[in-house]
């Protein structure tokens, strides 16, 4: 039998490389290893790449056993699933990858400028119904400035064709440099070692048919950002804790 939520919960209050500083507990409290990172819990100057709502970590982990060369961080409020990529990761005693757990909201409180150099969005909620909760969205991209290097890459994979689309509009917005783009990542023969690691979720959508989204772009620190205008159709279909919504619908 699996264990439950309080019992992973309290293994996790007693792993060396996890995190917990959600909204109750963070305040304006100073976070220790802004800015320290490398030095104070990596031991080294290798560059940070973080996960945004990594949910089970399996990028994370995935990453950080690809890229030994770089240090990882998973971040995401859901401590029960996050509960799983912790584990595996102090189980085969990886030392590059770390989890933090709190709200991606306040996620500048907890990094330095230019500290980070690389995130990752892997299958986010595309929060259809308000722009300034996508993690595409300007509310967040000013957020990512404040500790992303100038230029630094953003990688966003997702099965929402809204969440692609709204992001792909973003980009050119903004004039925003793109590294890839791609409306159907297996299909389009782009799939590396990299891409193809598979979230738990992603195989579901997989085995339903569904096509994946890919964008690397990069986030220079100038310029004002815009959200974009366009009106984008709604995914049709239901995805995991997303309400169904009619293909009919557009949404700004």
């Amino acid at each position: 039998m699996g264990k439950g939520k309080l019992a992973k919960f309290a293994d996790m209050a007693n792993y060396p490389h996890v995190f917990e500083y959600p909204y109750s507990a963070v305040s304006d409290i100073p976070f220790d290893l802004k800015g320290k990172w490398g030095e104070s819990f990596f031991g080294n100057d290798r560059p940070i790449v973080l996960e945004l709502g990594c949910g089970r970590g399996e990028y994370t982990v995935g990453l950080g056993k690809l890229f030994p060369e770089k240090n990882f961080i998973g971040v995401d409020i859901k401590g029960a699933r996050m509960w799983s990529g912790a584990t595996e990761a102090l189980q085969a005693g990886m030392k590059n990858v770390a989890f933090l757990r709190t709200n991606i909201e306040i996620i500048d409180r907890f990094f330095a400028p230019g500290e980070v150099s690389e995130i990752w969005l892997t299958f986010s909620d595309p929060q259809m119904k308000k722009a300034t909760k996508r993690l595409t969205s300007t509310f967040f991209m000013e957020r990512y400035r404040k500790f992303l290097k100038d230029d630094g890459l953003v990688h966003l994979k997702t099965d929402s064709n809204f969440m692609f689309t709204y992001t792909k509009y973003m980009i050119e917005r903004n004039g925003l440099p793109v590294d890839v783009m791609t409306d159907d990542l297996y299909h389009a023969g782009m799939a590396d070692e990299i891409l193809s690691i598979r979230t738990y979720y992603e195989q579901q959508w997989l085995d339903r048919g569904l096509t994946i989204k890919y964008i690397k772009f990069r986030l220079p620190q100038t310029g004002e950002l815009k959200e974009p205008e366009a009106e984008i159709e709604l995914d049709e279909y239901r995805s995991y804790n997303r309400s169904k919504r009619s293909g009919l619908q557009t949404s700004k």
